[in-house]
């Protein structure tokens, strides 16, 4: 019987539109997600290694991946580019390294701050030399606003110290962060989310794993030793990176990399709320500059498919 009305079928200009939208908000879910790392680790116990630690996380988040994939389908019957897939285990790794050791040096906010705010930079870059990903004039005025941001942070930082040797492995990691979401995003395609994450994190946590037998892991007899360990492995890595992959399949590189910055916003109110981490006046007009990027950045990304 006829209704008097029928709903139309979605274009594919809409349906490319909503797949950007949901791809936007599933990175913007794993960079909040991501933010809280920094306050994992200053909650962890005393004498906690920062290089064990990012081990660990990997070795955890690595194994849920794993099983999630095997849950799903396995992983897969094609054969994996040997290049691509070891670049972005060793990338994952080297992020560990240097981000977890920038944050003991020099703090949560402005570790986590240097290294997310110096990568949608450098992935635009990358993702224009190496994909021919153009990123547009809406992601240059979202990452300016947000680099502003993250400046008016860290030099307005208050009472946060800043470490030089902490600034350069953040950036380190930026740089870090920036080529493994590449490598990633080359992996994708033909291949599940799951899949993709799993060998990318056992790969990581294979690399880091001999550092776990020269490290003192006592602490992990503490109860709040393993909560940290397994929050980050589960929540932070496993949950997180499955969310930023799947997302990372409808949106480029570069945007990626700007929604991210979600990160070093939550790291920040996360060190200023239960950490004593004071920023001044200036430092925080920061915040809203960040807000304004990522709102930038998503409003552009709503209106039409990339």
């Amino acid at each position: 019987m006829e209704t008097g009305s029928e709903t139309a079928a979605p274009t594919a200009a809409e349906s490319s539109a909503g797949g950007v939208r949901a791809g936007a908000l599933l990175v913007l879910a794993a960079g909040v997600l991501w933010g809280t790392s920094g306050t994992s680790q200053a909650l962890a116990p005393a004498g906690v290694s920062p290089w064990s630690l990012g081990a660990l996380r990997l070795l955890v988040g690595g194994a849920a991946l794993m099983l999630l994939a095997f849950m799903r389908g396995g992983l897969g019957t094609g054969r994996w580019p040997f290049r691509a897939t070891f670049l972005a285990g060793a990338f994952v790794a080297s992020y560990q390294l240097s981000f977890f050791t920038a944050v003991s040096r020099t703090g949560v906010a402005v570790g986590t701050l240097v290294a997310i705010g110096s990568s949608p930079v450098l992935a635009g870059v990358l993702g224009l030399v190496f994909r021919k990903e153009r990123p547009g004039r809406a992601w240059g005025v979202a990452t300016l606003l947000a680099i502003a941001g993250c400046g008016l942070l860290v030099g307005g930082g208050g009472a946060i110290a800043v470490d030089v040797v902490g600034i350069m492995l953040a950036l380190g990691a930026g740089l870090s962060y920036a080529c493994y979401t590449m490598s990633i995003k080359v992996l994708l395609p033909g291949r599940s989310s799951e899949a993709v994450m799993a060998v990318v994190f056992s790969l990581g946590a294979l690399l880091l794993s001999p550092l776990l037998f020269v490290s003192n892991l006592k602490w992990l007899a503490q109860p709040s030793g393993m909560a940290v360990v397994v929050y980050l492995g589960v929540v932070v890595t496993a949950l997180s990176y499955w969310l930023f992959a799947r997302g990372l399949r409808s949106v480029p590189v570069a945007s990626a990399v700007t929604l991210s910055l979600a990160e070093p916003l939550v790291a920040a109110l996360l060190g200023i709320l239960f950490l004593g981490e004071r920023l001044t006046p200036l430092a925080l007009c920061g915040i809203p500059l960040l807000f304004a990027g990522l709102a930038v950045l998503a409003a552009s990304m709503s209106g039409k498919g990339r």
